[in-house]
């Protein structure tokens, strides 16, 4: 089998499960003040220590959620109690569903969206710039965009949006945790998920800064925080911490793996005829968008899935035939309709994209003399 759909999710190294696993003896509510209690929100209390040392953020800043999407939700939805403040939210082309989801819902309760314009991908910053106004109070751009990989500069933006004291700056780095170094120093909220950097499905946070206040979405009962009720779980949040130390441990060694992976991918389908690459100089190397065009997306998926090689479409929580992403990186509907997107890991090896690229030859070969 080879594995090539890691922005979908990753499996779970063995290490996090084994701290899954040894967490899950610790029985007592984290809430309780006996004993039991106690060990279990000392677990807890080290895990966020961990975590917040990690991505250089304070522990009383970490709000555990099921998800990057819940993540995304509470920081989105959160802002509504600054609305006497403003109703105005900027974004871009490039956002996750769980971003465009909860706007659409602000945008029935009164609040404006609008999209920032984008050169080669990248947030036009001068545009962005024109764009604010005395009502914005958000402005929610993602670090990594999943289908095509295209990094955006948030420290940059970050630094610009602190010119603005009422404007928030929100970004959703679950494509960035794990595989690239992320600076925060400027971003106000964060969210992200275990699941992305081979830790458990079901377990993710928000990072929310001191001086930044948020409505729950989910109220009643103590918890590590205010803003997100429920009893916790120390053995998912033990497995996040451990999961988050193993990738970080290796990340500059394992960039550098993954470029020469993803040159090797580029380089030979660049060959083809009928074959765009979509992800930029702007991207990193763990996502590969291409488009092949005459061939539908899904039947390329299904014929590599024959020799037990997976990929992906668009992203795994998106809908609709055409890539968004694809269309604001490119401006061509044609590669839009039928981009494939290959996504790569520290895992990852050089037999597997061998694999790959002989798969791909034969069944382009096959599809191309089908059309």
């Amino acid at each position: 089998m080879t594995y090539l759909d890691y922005s979908a999710t990753t499996p779970v190294d063995e290490e996090v499960l084994n701290t899954f696993v040894k967490a899950s003896k610790y029985i007592g509510n984290p809430n309780s003040l006996h004993k039991l209690g106690v060990e279990a929100k000392e677990l807890i209390d080290a895990s966020t220590k961990q975590i917040a040392n990690i991505l250089k953020v304070k522990k009383e800043e970490i709000i555990y959620t099921s998800g990057a999407s819940e993540a995304n939700n509470l920081a989105l939805k959160g802002i509504e109690v600054y609305k006497n403040r403003g109703n105005h939210i900027i974004t871009t082309e490039l956002e996750h569903s769980s971003i465009y989801g909860p706007l659409n819902y602000m945008t029935n309760n009164g609040f404006e969206v609008d999209f920032v314009p984008l050169k080669n991908g990248i947030v036009d910053i001068e545009k962005l710039k024109e764009m604010i106004t005395d009502k914005t109070i958000l402005v929610s751009i993602s670090a990594v965009n999943s289908e095509t990989g295209v990094r955006q500069p948030i420290e940059e933006i970050g630094k610009l949006l602190k010119e603005y004291p009422k404007v928030i700056f929100h970004s959703d780095i679950t494509q960035a945790v794990g595989k690239i170094n992320v600076d925060l120093t400027n971003v106000d909220l964060a969210s992200f998920s275990a699941h992305k950097f081979f830790g458990i499905k079901g377990i993710g946070a928000l990072i929310k800064k001191e001086n930044i206040r948020l409505e729950p979405l989910i109220h009643g009962g103590k918890s590590t925080t205010i803003y997100r009720s429920g009893t916790p779980t120390p053995a998912l949040i033990a497995s996040m911490a451990k999961a988050l130390r193993l990738v970080n441990d290796t990340l500059t060694e394992d960039i550098k793996k993954i470029q020469i992976l993803n040159n090797k991918i580029t380089e030979n389908l660049k060959q083809y005829k009928n074959v765009y690459i979509n992800s930029t100089q702007n991207s990193i190397p763990h996502i590969l968008n291409v488009s092949i065009i005459g061939v539908k997306p899904e039947t390329m998926l299904h014929a590599l899935e024959e020799d037990e090689i997976y990929i992906s479409t668009q992203s795994a929580c998106s809908s609709g035939n055409t890539s968004k992403a694809v269309m604001a990186v490119t401006n061509d509907e044609e590669r839009a309709k039928s981009s494939i997107r290959i996504s790569l890991s520290k895992k990852t090896t050089e037999e597997e994209i061998n694999s790959f690229l002989k798969s791909f030859q034969k069944n382009y070969q096959r599809l191309e003399l089908n059309k």
